[in-house]
């Protein structure tokens, strides 16, 4: 934009808009932010709020719009969710300052901080149960790496990827923002699909020489080594989240802890697709709602709950690591009592996290520093709680990691009021008798009165002078004053050493002392040399935290594995849940398993969930179980509920049966559902094959491969060759564990053929031409799918279903005797609206006088007498039918 011709305001912002042209730019007027241009018709468009105008530009008027500064945190948000970013531009002096320049100088204004999807920190703007990941992808020749931070609790991994692992990566993590490198290559449309913002970056932030100084530099090492090795590929992602940081915190660095280098073998790979259907974290719907996170999470701290997500996306291949999680759930089970006073403890903690955070961002206040004091208090309680006892191993680290913070704990105690103000220039948050110089500046502002009426006591004591006063003017300020006949008195001496002469009325003389002149200077000032005292005060306490920032946040994660593990024992208790086995095995084998989230939707509607067992054990080579049996019996409950099990297991929790041994899993796998992508012009069918093709193509012997209905998306004859192959190829090349169902019948004969191969179905029962759904799984094959009955169930209109069991029986008849196919069968079988006039009629049914009478009686009438009479004649009845 052109910026002559206007204002010296005008030409300010235009500047400053000038380096930001990717942000609304907030620009400080007094208590408002206020946006012009082109940022001021987005803004009052994405906000509802009112457009207005503010002086010309060009010949043109300004469009304007503005927010109140106390009210700025929730238009954030809203402009971020609408994906916008935000340059908040701060006023860096008093206007007053400003005006000894001249009367047009300009107040001096910088961008503080630029607000985007990843680095947000305050309360108001993220989920306090989730993660706010800002991620880096970089790409050094051949190898290639992600790096994630969380600048709300100080997280920061970093981890070899292939390339090809973004996407399931990315999945993974749900991180709000990516930083990439700016070129045609950038995975766009990966971010689109993902709901992730994009943010390139110049190649230049991703050098890898560069990134290594600015790591150094911000660890304050001399070299990554104490960190432990990383590739090149790994310090340039690293690098470019840093720099990016810089970037967007105008230099003011979050409190980062040391990068913990993770490596894929160390969890269960899980692609997008998979987390997508079992929904883990996020329902089919988008919400939180109706996934397993939603159903098992008892945590009472937002820390834990941060931490079961983590263990729910990440699921562990350490055995080491998972037995000691089981352990632990294990003792918090049978320490009821225990368990129980901790989490009363735990609900009392504030997060700790974000608090320090903040607080090392210097965007805090005192309820951060009283959150420290509070947690800490809290972790001494449970240090005491757990005094004594034999913790198994993460239970006594985490009590470990709490003790050493007596104090920090005791200064910020003595410091600050039980309930402090949220901002510090509120003041009034640093406790009495903490320190003298502010205690006697809040009594002068506060009392001023009482002072000046207890040095008027003193002077009157001094001078014999009864009706001498102390009174107040704007012209002399505060001042001596008694009459004129005293006055000799104290013009003489001893008395005029100490009261000097001001000023003679006709009826008055007024007298000061230097202690008079003293005293006015400080009750004067003293509001603002009390909220300057207390500014400095806290500046001192948040030193005094983030020089224990690294143990404090020990001690956060000490509280979240405590307030993770006593909530999946109180799950397991209240659920009835066991603890698996889990070892080096093969071993498949499930007794008694329940899918939790149905389970809990069907208690809620008055119904109980039938468990069921499954065994894909396998010593060597492939275990497959192949699932036939109708629509609606339950069929994709099973197969979600077996991969749940295993995943809950590895995640170290306790799982949903009554009994569970898992040899582990390396990979888990989940083609289930049907869904399209019309924006990238696939089909159902092609996601299908596209999904199926990842699992043919990565899945390994040690994979858990759940496979529902493939090739049902293209023709009859099509598909059944697909979905043959298919569990071919796993059998004789992937040699996975998998569950595949199929309406596919004629695949239930590969089960004699191919050694690990058995058939399984769920269980059904015919009744007057109805079907029942029984829901359990039994070994052998279903030889019908009862489309038909379902379609009815489903309520399809009654000559719809008359016709189709036409079609369905001359079809069954022509493939029972060699007859005619499908084809051939058009031209004999009459068309729909010829069959709407001769529709079959109903079924005569045979009369059946138990069934009368079974009919005809009410269950809640009957005494137990009149019921067991009841019984004989229906027993009768039914011998003489």
């Amino acid at each position: 934009m052109r910026v002559s011709n206007v204002t010296p305001m005008m030409a300010q912002y235009l500047e400053i808009k000038a380096g930001h042209e990717g942000a609304l730019l907030f620009y400080r007027m007094g208590d408002f932010y206020e946006m012009f241009f082109d940022d001021a018709v987005a803004a009052s468009a994405a906000l509802d709020i009112a457009l207005t105008k503010r002086g010309q530009h060009l010949g043109q008027d300004i469009p304007m719009c503005g927010v109140p500064v106390h009210a700025a945190e929730g238009y954030f948000l809203t402009l971020i969710r609408k994906g916008f970013r935000v340059a908040v531009c701060e006023q860096m002096e008093d206007p007053a300052e400003a005006k000894k320049r001249g009367s047009k100088s300009v107040v001096r204004r910088e961008v503080v901080r630029l607000v985007t999807p990843g680095t947000l920190t305050e309360d108001s703007l993220l989920e306090a149960r989730r993660h706010n990941f800002l991620a880096a992808y970089a790409q050094v020749r051949d190898e290639a790496a992600l790096a994630w931070a969380d600048i709300s609790t100080g997280a920061f991994h970093v981890m070899e990827i292939a390339p090809a692992r973004l996407s399931p990566e990315l999945a993974r993590l749900a991180p709000s923002e990516l930083v990439v490198v700016d070129s045609p290559d950038a995975p766009y449309t990966l971010a689109e699909d993902l709901g992730i913002s994009l943010s390139p970056l110049g190649r230049s932030s991703f050098d890898s020489n560069a990134a290594q100084s600015r790591l150094c530099t911000l660890f304050t090492v001399a070299t990554l080594d104490a960190f432990g090795t990383f590739t090149r590929a790994e310090i340039s992602a690293m690098g470019a989240l840093v720099d990016y940081l810089e970037i967007t915190q105008k230099g003011k660095l979050p409190l980062l802890q040391a990068p913990v280098r993770e490596t894929a073998a160390r969890v269960v790979q899980i692609d997008t697709a998979t987390r997508r259907n079992l929904e883990l974290t996020r329902a089919l719907s988008g919400g939180r709602e109706g996934s397993l996170l939603s159903v098992i999470d008892r945590t009472v701290t937002p820390g834990g709950a941060r931490l079961l997500e983590q263990r729910l996306s990440s699921p562990s291949r350490d055995l080491d690591l998972i037995h000691d999680r089981l352990d632990a759930i294990d003792f918090a089970v049978a320490e009821t009592r225990l368990a129980t006073d901790l989490r009363e403890a735990l609900k009392k903690t504030p997060d700790l996290d974000r608090a320090l955070s903040r607080l090392g961002l210097d965007r805090g206040g005192p309820r951060d520093l009283v959150a420290i004091r509070t947690g800490l208090e809290q972790a001494r309680a449970i240090v005491a709680m757990t005094e004594g006892r034999d913790l198994p191993r993460t239970m006594a680290q985490a009590a470990r990691d709490l003790v050493g913070f007596d104090t920090l704990t005791a200064e910020l105690d003595a410091a600050l009021v039980a309930e402090p103000p949220l901002l510090v220039r509120d003041g009034g948050f640093i406790a009495r008798g903490y320190n003298a110089e502010l205690d006697e500046s809040v009594a002068l502002r506060d009392e001023g009165r009482s002072v000046i009426a207890q040095m008027q006591q003193e002077y009157i004591r001094d001078t014999g002078i009864n009706s001498l006063k102390i009174k107040h003017n704007n012209v002399l300020g505060y001042f001596i004053e008694t009459t004129a006949t005293h006055a000799e008195k104290m013009l003489s001496p001893p008395l005029n050493e100490r009261y000097i002469h001001r000023q003679t009325t006709a009826n008055q003389v007024r007298f000061t002392t230097v202690k008079l002149s003293e005293l006015e200077t400080r009750v004067l000032n003293a509001g603002n040399h009390a909220l300057e005292l207390e500014k400095r005060l806290y500046e001192g306490l948040r030193q005094q935290v983030l020089a224990q920032a690294p143990r404090l946040s020990q001690a956060a994660r000490a509280l979240a594995e405590l307030d993770l593990t006593t909530a999946l024992a109180d799950l397991s208790r209240g659920e009835n849940w066991c603890r698996p086995r889990v070892d080096n095995s093969r071993a498949f084998h499930i007794a008694g398993g329940r899918h939790p989230v149905v389970e809990r939707a069907l208690r809620r509607a008055g119904e109980s969930f039938v468990a069921n067992d499954c065994d894909l054990s396998a010593t060597d080579g492939a275990a497959i179980w192949l699932l036939t049996g109708p629509n609606m019996a339950g069929k994709s409950t099973f197969l979600r509920q077996n991969a749940l099990i295993a995943l809950l297991a590895q995640a170290g929790s306790h799982v949903p049966a009554d009994e569970a041994h898992i040899g582990l899993v390396s990979q888990l796998f989940s083609r289930v559902g049907a869904s399209d992508d019309l924006a990238r012009g696939r089909s159902t069918f092609m996601v299908e094959m596209v999904e199926t093709a990842a699992i043919l193509n990565q899945a390994d012997d040690r994979a858990l491969v759940i496979l529902d209905e493939i090739g049902r998306g293209t023709a009859t004859y099509d598909g059944l060759s697909i979905a043959w192959a298919t569990l071919e190829h796993l059998h004789a090349t992937n040699r996975a564990r998998a569950l595949f169902a199929t309406h596919y019948h004629e695949l239930t004969a590969l089960a004699g053929k191919l050694p690990g191969v058995e058939n399984a179905t769920v269980s059904v029962k015919e009744w007057q031409g109805e079907v029942i759904f029984l829901h359990e799984v039994k070994q052998g094959a279903a030889d019908r799918s009862y489309g038909v009955q379902v379609a009815q169930l489903a309520g399809l209109p009654a000559s719809v279903v008359s016709r189709a069991r036409v079609v369905l029986e001359a079809l069954e008849k022509g493939e029972r005797e060699g007859g005619p196919k499908p084809k051939a069968l058009i031209d004999d079988l009459p068309l729909f609206s010829a069959a709407a006039k001769n529709e079959p009629a109903p079924e005569k049914t045979v009369a059946n006088p138990a069934l009368d009478m079974l009919t005809a009686l009410h269950p809640d009438e009957l005494t137990p007498r009149e019921a067991l009479e009841a019984l004989y004649r229906l027993k009768e009845a039914a011998g003489t039918n």
